[in-house]
Order: structure tokens, then sequence, then C-alpha cells
């Protein structure tokens, strides 16, 4: 027990600290917590109204400014309320406006890890639906909440004053209910917890589907999803069943209590004003009040039950909050990238006792081109994404000149890096969104015109309806391989980066295409520190620098001649490449 009232006490303030983290107006918010009270004060004078309204018609004295106070309460009252409702509303959407802007922000700046053990679909769960749950907890629920603690207590304290027998009856009914209620409450935060993990859950699954919705049809794999589909809204279902199932214990128990109530009252009632000892207004007034007491009681039960899934949804909201974001480094800027890199006995895995680099030692020389080959899951892309900072070694360090790259600002240090791998990211938008992506500027039409002229894409773009404000559909699958490479290596030159990487930017593109792609490389490599994957040597034959990556390991370095006298697995690929290539043509 002492266990469950730390969480929830922990539960509340990790809650209580995200709301304050989002500087909610507080003006608006003491203005709409203000008309909220002033609707429940008036609600609670319209019953002691009520009951000398009552009275004086019973001995036929009916005053007219009676009526006037009841007919103003009532307009003050739908008044503070519409406005009190307006202001709850906006201080609830943006408490939730500011936690989704948070969360973006942050899930922007996470490192690569991160989204390796997440799915996509699981982390706009987080944005999405657990900031709805907190939402509705602020808007439906906390002010109700609180203005009926105020109208419930308000209320006992007149009814103390009219009868404090009957008042004691009524006062009972509530210390039974809530020692029903509050394990209930316990068991629907566990539920709601799961739930909202299993909604995560189905929504990555989505995700992922509609994602790869080719792929799952190309191989007649409806079925299959269809099944785990299914399985996710069932599971889903069950949830929803088991919510349901103390809902359908806490609203008819709450509605027993008040039905039980009433009657004893107006029962009681009843023969206390045959006696004499009870006025028919008091009465009246009396089972007014009840509603006052009862109805806010079942929101304050409603409120608990919304506040165990708002903690669950809160708990994830921080999970996300909590990871640490990429390093930025300290230095401010780099200077001069006219340096060479260094590897100096790099180890990488991404598994733990998954070696996936080994003490890698290697300089890429300055302006010059470096190709790296091997078998495939050598760790080629790894190297690739340890010199974008995508992820830290885990032994030895990379430098620029003598400088260590994760000293240099992030931004500044990507900035300057161009990367075209072989599958062409393309974000949704137009031609022209894609080649200035990420650009921090805006960027004149010649500039764009240019890029895509030296990227030999100027002339299908043109061709097009729309030319450069083409939309290129989801992943650019409206646009060929070939195209896409080719808007892909124009969004690199546009950025003139100091260094390239290139990630056989060719291996899946017709001879026609292919042509044209490695002319528009050649344009990209002028003048730049170059590094190329590649699996077919035939395209990096002429490199500066050929480096041999073998299971984590580099077994040799050197000319495309050098390697072909040393390296017997060189020399092997070297005979089976160039001779086939040399059949074909």
């Amino acid at each position: 027990m002492e266990k469950n009232r730390q969480i929830q006490t922990d539960n509340w303030k990790t809650f209580w600290q995200l709301i304050r983290s989002t500087d909610p107006p507080k003006w608006i918010l003491f203005l709409a917590v203000a008309l909220s009270l002033i609707e429940t004060a008036v609600g609670l004078i319209v019953p002691w109204f009520t009951k000398s309204l009552v009275d004086q018609i019973s001995e036929s004295a009916l005053k007219p400014s009676i009526i006037l106070i009841l007919a103003a309460s009532f307009i003050v009252q739908t008044i503070t309320s519409g406005f009190s409702y307006y202001f709850l509303t906006y201080i609830g959407e943006y408490v939730v406006a500011a936690i989704r802007k948070k969360l973006w922000n942050q899930v922007l700046l996470l490192p690569v890890p991160f989204f390796d053990n997440h799915e996509s679909g699981e982390t706009m769960s987080r944005i999405t639906q657990d900031t709805n749950t907190v939402k509705m907890l602020i808007t439906q629920h906390f002010v109700t909440f609180l203005t009926g603690f105020i109208s419930v207590g308000g209320a006992v304290c007149i009814l103390l004053i009219i009868d404090w027998k009957m008042t004691l009856m009524m006062v009972t009914a509530v210390p039974v209910s809530l020692l029903i209620l509050w394990p209930l409450g316990q068991k629907m935060y566990k539920i709601s917890k799961a739930t909202q993990d299993e909604m995560a859950f189905f929504s990555a699954h989505l995700g992922r589907v509609l994602s790869d919705i080719r792929l799952v049809k190309a191989y007649s794999a409806e079925k299959e999803e269809q099944k785990n589909g299914e399985q996710g809204i069932h599971h889903l279902f069950q949830f929803g069943l088991k919510e349901a199932r103390i809902q359908s214990v806490i609203s008819p128990f709450m509605t027993f209590v008040m039905m039980l109530v009433l009657v004893l009252l107006i029962g009681y009632g009843g023969i206390r004003v045959a006696s004499g000892t009870l006025s028919s207004g008091s009465l009246v007034a009396i089972i007014i009040y009840m509603v006052q007491i009862v109805v806010p009681f079942s929101q304050m039960a409603v409120f608990f039950t919304s506040f165990q899934k708002a903690m669950g949804a809160t708990e994830r909201i921080q999970s996300i909050l909590s990871f640490e974001k990429e390093p930025i480094g300290r230095l401010p800027a780099v200077q001069n990238y006219d340096q060479d890199i260094h590897f100096r006995h790099v180890s990488f895995s991404y598994k733990k006792g998954e070696p996936v680099l080994k003490q890698v030692t290697l300089t890429i020389p300055s302006g010059k081109t470096t190709a790296i080959v091997g078998p495939s899951g050598g760790g080629k892309t790894t190297l690739f994404a340890l010199l974008e900072r995508f992820y830290t070694p885990d032994e030895g360090k990379i430098l620029l000149g003598k400088t260590n790259i994760e000293e240099f600002h992030l931004h500044s240090w990507r900035r300057n890096i161009s990367y075209v791998s072989q599958e062409s990211p393309m974000m949704s938008g137009t031609i022209r969104d894609n080649i200035c992506y990420g650009l921090n500027r805006d960027v004149s039409d010649q500039e764009i015109i240019h890029a895509a002229k030296l990227a030999n894409a100027a002339e299908f773009i043109d061709r097009l309806p729309k030319g450069y404000w083409t939309e290129v559909g989801e992943r650019g699958i409206k646009l060929s391989g070939g195209q896409r490479q080719r808007i892909a290596i124009a969004r690199a030159l546009i950025r003139n980066p100091k260094i390239l990487l290139l990630d056989e930017a060719t291996s899946n593109l017709d001879s026609s295409s292919e042509v044209l792609v490695q002319k528009a490389l050649q344009r990209l490599m002028e003048g730049r520190t170059t590094i190329v994957i590649a699996h077919r040597l035939s395209t990096v034959i002429d490199a500066d620098q050929m480096v041999v990556l073998e299971k984590g390991v580099i077994t040799g370095i050197g000319t495309h001649r050098e390697l072909l006298q040393t390296h017997p697995l060189y020399r092997e690929l070297a005979e089976q490449q160039l001779q086939t290539s040399s059949e074909k043509s």
C-alpha cells in the first residue's frame, strides 16, 4: 500500500512538472478558474433562494425580488460557464501544443540509436495520442474536479445549516464509495498503461505496413499482414473490454448510491415535512444540494479514472523527453576542411559483443578520392555512419587534421557533408523542395536550375508538366531510380559540400541512367574529399586510394595497380568483375 501511495505521489509530481514546463498563460488560467468558481458559487446560491421561493409559494406570499435574483443567478451562471469552458479549452490546447512541440523538437534531436530501437509509429503515438490524453484531463476533468470539490464543500456547509441530520445521511455515503473506487482506480492505471503500449505498437505496425505497401503487394503478403493487424486490433479490443468492466462497476455504483440517498432523503424528509419539523422549501433545497454533491462526486470518480490514464501517458512522454540528445560539440564551427581525415584505432558494435569494426586505422587524404571495397557486411556503411556522427565509436577516434570531429559543432559538421546513397531518399513534396532540402537559407531559382543542370537532371525536369513544382510522391515513388539519383546529386551539389560520401550511387540504375549519373558524380567529386563505397570495381579503379575492408578489419590499402599485385582477395574480385565487364562489352 505504501509503495502504491509513493507511486501515485511520484506520478502526480511528474504530471505537474510536465504541465508547468509548458508555461501556460497564467492570466487566462486565473480567469478560467475564477469564472468556474463564480459559476460554482452561483450554483450554491440558487438552491437557497429556491428554498425561499417554495416556502413563499406555500404561504402565498411570493416576492418579485426572489424571482429576479434567481433569474440573475441563472444568467450569470450561463455566461460564466460559457467563458470558463472556452478559456479552459484554450489552456488545454495550449498545453498540449507546447508538449507536442517539446516532444517534436526532442525527437528531431535524438541520436540515431534511438530510432534503431523505437519504431516510428510508436514515437508518433507518443506525440499524438498520449498528449491528447493529457489534454482531455486538463480541458474536461481537471477544473471540473476543482470546482466539484468546492461545490461539495459549500453544499455540505449550507446543508449543515439547513438540517444537520439529513446532511450526515448523505456524507456517510462518501467514504464508503471511496473505499470501493480507489482500488478500481489503481487497476484502471495499469490497464490504461498497457492499452497505450498496445496502441503504440499497433500504430508502429500500421506505419511500417503502409510505408512499404508495394512490398506487401509484390509478395502477396496481404493475408499475413491482415492477420497481424487483426491480432493488434483484437488486443486493443480486449483492453477496451477490461476498461469497460471497471467502468461498468463505477458508473452503476455511483448511480445506485445517488438514487439510494435520494430515496432515503425524500422518505425521511417527507416525514419531517408532515410532522412540521422541516419546511417544504428546505426539503427541496436539500434535494437540489444533494444533486450538487452527488454529480460532482461522480465527476470526481471520472476524473480519477482519466487521471490514471494521463499518468500512463505522462510517463511515456517523460521517457522520450529524458533521452539524451545528440552531442553538439564545443567548437563553434569547422574552420578548415582542407585537412586529412584520420581513423585512429576505431572499433564499433551495434550490439555488445558483436563488433562491426575492429581497430580500424586509416587516413583519407584531403581533396582526393578514396574507395572502400570488400565483401558485404564488412562495415563499409558503418564507416560512413561514424563519419556523419550518427554513432560514437566504442574505441578510438576520428580526426580532421588534429581535432576530434566530435568537438566540432554537429550541425556545422554535417552541413559540409553530402551523402548520396543507392536508395536516393526523397521527402514528400516537390522536386524543388527536395533539391534545396535542409538548406537554412533562401535558394534562388537560378541556383536550383544550375544544380539540376550539373546533375544532368534539368532535361527530364523541364519535360514534366509542372517542372520543378512536380510532386514526387511518398519517398519519390513517382520518379524513376535514375531520376531520384540525379535529384539527390543536385541536392548534394547545391550544398557545395567539403566532404562527399557516395554509397554505390549507380548500382541500381540501367546503363543509360548510369552514364548520366556517373557524369554528374564526376562534376560533384571535383576538388572535394570523396569517399566511395564500391561493390563494382569498374566504377572506382581510378580512385587515388583503395581500401579493402573485410569483416571490420582493413586488410589492404593502395592504388588499383598496387592491390592487384599485393592483395589476393582484391585480385580475385578484380579478375571476376573486370573480366565479366569486358565480356559484356
